[in-house]
């Protein structure tokens, strides 16, 4: 396919998903909202990668909606109150899936953030497994700057990665959160001195990954998902249920074999979901 607000290039397993809008500070416009879940969700569906890396270029990783964009939000005069902001939560919706299906993925997702990450930027980094910076990145709950408050996901995930007071203090006053705090706080990973430095950590962690069974990869991220949201007896519950029906002796002997002779083991990639003919 082709994308128009970002290249996406797959080389040795890994995904690698670049904003190309430096000019327009990267920001979420209708093209980019359709766009990003698509290219997740087929790169999932294909298992055509192990680890989907996102990055950015330009100044900002991005600056978040495109204010064009609201409009859409505003209710139209239709005359039928109820159904017309039936529309907009159903809108907020499909919005909020623009990152769900980072979560949904079977491959981790990586986010490589350079300069500003606003608004809609924290929603898809939230979202990501695993979050790397510059040292010039600063991160910015910034709806509430434009008397708004988030709805695509920031909220419910951002609790998650920090402390609830930092938390709070984003959503209430709309501040920088700079990556030196970030990383502090456990916001993010790491944070490198420039865009290069940190590109090639991430690449070298989105290769580390990819060389691991990625059965084993993929159900330890629906772990880690489920033991979030669930109890931890239900997580218990569940991670034994997986392991009766997806644990793979094969792959287990094979890297206990590579072990021993002090070598990589290689493992097969996930299959492409069915298709009903």
């Amino acid at each position: 396919m082709t994308w128009t607000t970002f290249d996406l290039d797959i080389a040795d397993d890994i995904a690698t998903l670049r904003f190309n809008r430096p000019d327009a500070l990267n920001t979420f416009v209708p093209a980019l909202w359709r766009e990003l879940p698509q290219a997740v969700a087929m790169i999932d569906r294909e298992a055509s990668a192990r680890v989907i890396v996102i990055s950015s270029t330009g100044r900002h990783f991005t600056a978040g909606m495109d204010l064009s964009a609201l409009t859409s939000l505003t209710p139209r005069e239709s005359g039928d109150e109820a159904r017309e902001r039936a529309r907009i939560m159903r809108l907020v919706g499909e919005l909020q899936e623009t990152f769900n299906v980072l979560e949904r993925a079977r491959m981790p997702v990586i986010a490589a953030v350079q300069g500003g990450c606003i608004g809609a930027g924290l929603d898809l980094v939230t979202a990501a497994d695993l979050r790397y910076a510059t040292a010039d990145a600063f991160f910015c709950l910034h709806e509430i700057n434009l008397a708004l408050t988030a709805d695509v996901g920031t909220f419910p995930r951002i609790l998650r990665h920090m402390p609830d007071g930092m938390a709070r203090e984003l959503a209430f006053t709309g501040a920088r959160l700079d990556a030196a705090r970030a990383e502090r706080i456990g916001l993010v990973n790491a944070v490198y001195a420039e865009a290069e430095a940190m590109m090639s950590a991430v690449m070298a962690t989105a290769r580390s990954i990819a060389a691991k069974s990625p059965l084993a990869v993929w159900g330890s991220k629906e772990m880690l998902n489920y033991a979030r949201d669930h109890s931890t007896a239900d997580a218990l519950r569940h991670v034994a249920v997986w392991q009766a029906g997806m644990l793979h002796h094969g792959e287990i002997a094979r890297a206990v074999e590579a072990q021993g002779e002090r070598r990589e083991a290689r493992f097969a990639g996930l299959t492409p979901d069915c298709k009903l003919e």
